[in-house]
């Protein structure tokens, strides 16, 4: 497979786990029956978008964005995609940010050089599942970088903060940055609440054993209206999450992040197949923990990406099979259906970031099976 090297063997053994324990998806469901008011029901067909891959053959497509307003050479509509790997597949190499429009055409937006950053990036440049646009076109991917492609190399990484023409312009690193692997904005009056979870804290010393130390961090960021956002300060806002590295899987740990109503931010906890949620995420001055949990088990099966729909659930998609889970903020697992069937365990280690669609409805999703943005709808 040429993304997640070997994630598929990481998802066969807790899938092995999983049938000792007697709670085994069953692999011949298509979609499971949709409970009241689920979102993804109304959505049938998958249509292939366009590859990820770049003219310098980055592979292993992680981050999705969906643009929302047009300015520099973002266009509302588009998709934004980044790249963790590189053409020789090695993790924690990509560089490269590509966009795709809704009918398949797809151009470079940025190639990011670790040698000309105008900060502080530990380790280099490999582009993760954190990458987001902020007003007046601001683009922030996250780093997690690695030496030679393996987890035992990996450093802290850092933002990257780059303009609507695809130049870097900034870096944010410390503060608590450590393995920046997924996130989510929140536009306030004040300026930005940008949320990252963070999968490196002693996982690479703890030498592929599980330790509780993935944090998730609220970034407050100023606008300006001319230049780049700065970061005024860093709270941690959850912690003690299950991380680990792995040999195949480079690192597992929390990833996808959403910000739902009430005022919660909801974490998908690969590690343990569960969903949390963390109260008062814009005002919190102490972490929460792991915060509340919402759902375990059941049809998760190691989630990473995460979004919200716009009726208010819980879209998460799994790394130990090829589904997508639709669960309310209650907790309930409403609906699932395979969007990967390859492989064994089937669509392991094929499914990473993910977007809703907006006005027409559905789901931008990357596969990284075949390296292509995918949508459901």
């Amino acid at each position: 497979m040429p993304v997640i090297k070997g994630m598929a063997a990481t998802a066969a053994a807790a899938a092995g786990a999983l049938t000792a324990l007697g709670l085994a998806l069953s692999p011949a469901a298509v979609a499971q029956p949709a409970g009241p008011h689920a979102y993804l029901s109304h959505f049938h067909k998958i249509k292939n978008i366009a590859s990820t891959v770049p003219h310098n053959g980055d592979v292993n497509p992680y981050g999705v964005f969906v643009i929302r307003h047009s300015t520099g050479r973002l266009r509302a509509g588009n998709v934004l995609v980044s790249n963790f790997n590189n053409k020789a597949n090695e993790q924690g190499t990509g560089r490269t940010i590509v966009q795709i429009t809704p009918s398949g055409h797809q151009s470079l937006f940025a190639k990011i050089n670790p040698r000309m950053l105008p900060g502080r990036c530990p380790g280099g440049v490999g582009l993760t599942t954190a990458l987001e646009v902020l007003p007046g076109g601001w683009v922030v991917v996250g780093s997690t970088p690695s030496a030679n492609g393996m987890a035992a190399t990996a450093k802290a990484g850092c933002l990257i903060v780059l303009n609507s023409r695809g130049h870097v312009k900034e870096t944010f690193s410390g503060h608590g940055i450590n393995g920046p692997w997924d996130s989510a904005a929140v536009v306030t009056r004040r300026g930005v609440s940008l949320f990252v979870s963070n999968v490196l804290n002693g996982t690479v010393a703890a030498n592929g054993k599980v330790v509780h130390r993935g944090t998730v961090l609220r970034l407050k960021l100023r606008l300006y209206p001319v230049g780049p956002p700065k970061l005024m300060r860093s709270t941690t806002i959850a912690s003690g999450y299950a991380q680990r590295t792995d040999p195949a899987a480079f690192v597992l740990g929390p990833t996808g992040l959403g910000f739902g109503r009430h005022g919660k931010l909801y974490v998908a906890e690969t590690l343990t197949s569960q969903i949390f949620a963390i109260p008062n995420a814009l005002t919190r001055t102490a972490s929460a923990g792991n915060g509340l949990l919402v759902t375990t088990g059941g049809r998760l099966n190691m989630p990473l990406g995460l979004a919200i729909a716009p009726n208010g659930n819980i879209l998460t998609v799994n790394g130990g099979d090829g589904r997508i889970v639709e669960t309310t903020p209650a907790g309930a697992q409403i609906f699932s259906r395979f969007l990967n069937r390859t492989g064994s365990p089937m669509g392991a280690g094929a499914l990473f970031g993910l977007a809703v669609r907006p006005v027409r409805g559905g789901v931008y999703f990357v596969d990284d099976d075949m390296n292509t943005l995918r949508l459901l709808h």
